[in-house]
């Protein structure tokens, strides 16, 4: 694919039932959970792209004080530079709050985004070991195994300074 087809874009109110459906079919509910704390990414700042009408990737955010939580990043059409350019969007977003660093979590299954994210600069700055037994407290949809048959339990913070 072309990424000149791609539209990278602020999330906008307009957004905010493909999002509501894409965070269903992706995470079997329209909130995530991090550290102990339910978002709805559909109520948050981000960005989208769009390959012509079709939603193909989007992040979303939350900003605190100087730092910048990367809450989702999700890309519909893998290997085509969507994910780097959506994450580039967020970082110059917090750089222009005013924000000192970004960070995120993820789960101990997502090998594939631990690479991403380790590629783009971020260090792996927390293991909470154990966490997701909490965080399934708050939302019992999270699925015991994960990707590449890894049970899912621990949350991994990354940070990258900006």
């Amino acid at each position: 694919m072309n990424l000149e087809v791609v539209q990278i874009a602020k999330k906008s109110e307009a957004d905010s039932q493909d999002i509501k459906e894409r965070s269903q079919k992706l995470f079997g509910a329209d909130f995530v959970v991090s550290r102990g704390k339910c978002h709805k990414p559909a109520e948050l700042d981000g960005f989208v792209a769009r390959q012509y009408t079709e939603l193909v990737g989007l992040a979303t955010y939350e900003i605190s004080g100087d730092m910048c939580e990367l809450v989702t990043i999700d890309v519909f059409l893998q290997w085509q530079g969507i994910g780097k350019k959506l994450m580039e969007e967020v970082e110059m977003e917090a750089r222009m709050a005013g924000c000192k660093q970004v960070w995120l979590i993820t789960t101990n299954d997502n090998i594939e985004a631990i690479h991403f994210y380790q590629r783009r600069g971020y260090d792996m700055s927390a293991h909470y070991h154990n966490a997701i037994e909490e965080s399934r407290k708050l939302k019992p949809q999270i699925p015991l195994v994960g990707n590449f048959g890894i049970p899912i339990k621990h949350e991994l913070e990354f940070r990258k300074n900006l």
